[in-house]
């Protein structure tokens, strides 16, 4: 019975669910294999492809089941969600380990043959506390109570993963949700300009108080062409990078064939710079099929959120956009050397098993909206928390 129960639950998700987004996914997860398996030929051996293709499948089942959970139910109850999120990064002081990246972001156990980033968890259940407490206060958006009650939760997990990982990539994800959410939510613009002016006051006591020296020269190499102009220290990823995303030309080297790539020149060529390995290889061409496939990805999140009538579901699709959208950006933008190196992977193409696998559950929340847009009439009415 129990079976028959879950049978009819997951038949109901390939009806009712998205299967266009899901297809999309795929599709990119699939390129994305390509290019893993193009990057890591030197090391002569398929275990980062295996550990891939593993991370999709789980990747999938994660959206089929998410894809049926209750978002009003979920969003009852998202004090629980806080205190996941909370101890969740507090694992990282026991169990974290930064890999010679400065940031202890990620928890490494002896019995699992790969390491886990809490923090891409925790973007979507980040997602779903500001949507819960945005749907709470939807007839007051832009009430006092209701915008320092969104601020309480942007940043306390901020506060925490700053505390013990030290990783400002990802804390400015959480930022990016929050402030996309809240504008597509309505809160009113005099907010938006008050919070202007308080990073604008308060970005020099961060600058000179809260910055290591390494993360201002991140910045400023951006703007001063004399802070290491051979390229052998601050601008070293990016001169790397820029010289395998140029050289491949309009159609690129070859799958397989990249001058570069193939000898393991490219710092990060599997992750964090495989944009940069895409352009040396396949070109402008397989550049622009990369942003297309995640454009077509994040258009669907959006349609699928502008579809629908409830606000609750609506902001979750935002929100997800949001996630995609910056970490898009900041990945392109990284190797093409105009925004800061945060370590930032690209969305579905990136080797990476936490991130993709929470990249599917995060879709899956969306696919969900696609399938009951709004709640059902005969269900109860959310009692959500004030």
């Amino acid at each position: 019975m129990l079976l028959r129960r879950i049978a009819r639950r997951i038949w109901n998700v390939f009806r009712k669910g998205d299967l266009i987004l899901l297809l999309a996914c795929v599709a990119a997860s699939a390129f994305g294999c390509i290019i893993i398996a193009s990057t890591t030929a030197h090391t002569g051996s398929s275990r980062y492809l295996i550990i891939q293709i593993g991370a999709i499948v789980l990747g999938v089942l994660s959206y089929v089941a998410v894809s049926a959970l209750d978002l009003d139910f979920i969003a009852e109850h998202r004090g629980v969600l806080v205190i996941f999120n909370i101890v969740l990064l507090l694992l990282l002081i026991p169990f974290g380990t930064d890999f010679n990246s400065g940031n202890r972001s990620w928890l490494e156990f002896p019995f699992l043959p790969v390491s886990i980033q809490p923090a891409e968890l925790c973007k979507i259940t980040f997602v779903l506390i500001m949507a819960s407490v945005m749907s709470s206060y939807q007839q007051r958006i832009s009430s006092v109570k209701s915008v320092f009650t969104m601020l309480f939760h942007v940043g306390l997990l901020v506060g925490v993963n700053m505390l013990v990982s030290k990783d400002a990539g990802v804390s400015l994800i959480f930022v990016f949700i929050f402030a996309g959410m809240a504008i597509a939510g309505g809160i009113n613009w005099l907010w938006m300009a008050l919070g202007g002016g308080l990073i604008a006051v308060g970005a020099p006591l961060v600058w000179s108080k809260f910055m290591n020296n390494y993360q201002k020269k991140r910045i400023l190499v951006l703007f001063d062409e004399s802070i290491d102009p051979l390229g052998i220290a601050e601008r070293y990823h990016t001169k790397r990078s820029l010289l395998s995303l140029t050289g491949g030309g309009l159609m690129g080297q070859g799958l397989f064939q990249g001058n570069r790539t193939q000898i393991g020149a490219l710092p990060a060529q599997h992750t964090d710079y495989i944009f940069s390995a895409i352009g040396e290889e396949m070109g402008f061409v397989g550049c622009l099929l990369v942003l297309a496939l995640l454009g077509a990805i994040i258009f669907r999140v959006v349609q699928i959120g502008a579809r629908s009538h409830n606000y609750l579901r609506r902001m979750v699709c935002f929100g997800s956009a949001m996630a995609l959208i910056f970490q898009v950006c900041s990945n392109v933008g990284m190797c093409i050397g105009v925004t800061p190196v945060i370590g930032l992977t690209l969305p579905f193409i990136s080797y990476g098993g936490s991130s993709t696998v929470s990249l599917y559950a995060m879709l899956g929340l969306v696919s969900g909206v696609h399938a009951r847009p709004s709640p059902k009439k005969h269900e109860l009415y959310v009692r959500y928390y004030h």
